[in-house]
């Protein structure tokens, strides 16, 4: 799994104008946090590239960038939690989850439920 690092709030544009082609994540990561680690392992253990599809995986360091995982929180209209994923498509957060909730399977059966023109 190749993560893309989100360190910069001109990327959230980005993102969103990513996200009209194929769907994204943004993995919001508590560096000082066991459980964040322990989900982040999790998902990075189960991560398939032939079931993630064109699911593009960015991830955030909120401790280091605490700013811009509120801006996240703020531009996709979804309350703040730690750690959490949240998956967006054609600009918007379709789902989101956080602490032992981060699946995986989950989160690739709705990515592949989207559908782009």
């Amino acid at each position: 799994m190749n993560w893309h690092q989100l360190t910069q709030t001109s990327q959230l544009e980005e993102i969103k104008e990513e996200s009209q082609r194929h769907p994204v994540l943004i993995f919001k990561h508590s560096t000082r946090c066991n459980i964040s680690a322990t989900a982040k392992a999790r998902f990075e253990r189960k991560w398939k590239d032939e079931e993630a599809g064109g699911l593009a995986p960015y991830y955030l360091d909120l401790i280091s960038l605490r700013s811009l995982s509120s801006e996240v929180a703020d531009t996709f209209s979804v309350a703040h939690e730690s750690p959490q994923v949240l998956l967006i498509s054609k600009g918007e957060c379709v789902y989101d989850a956080s602490h032992f909730d981060i699946s995986f399977d989950e989160i690739s059966q709705q990515a592949g439920s989207i559908e782009f023109a």
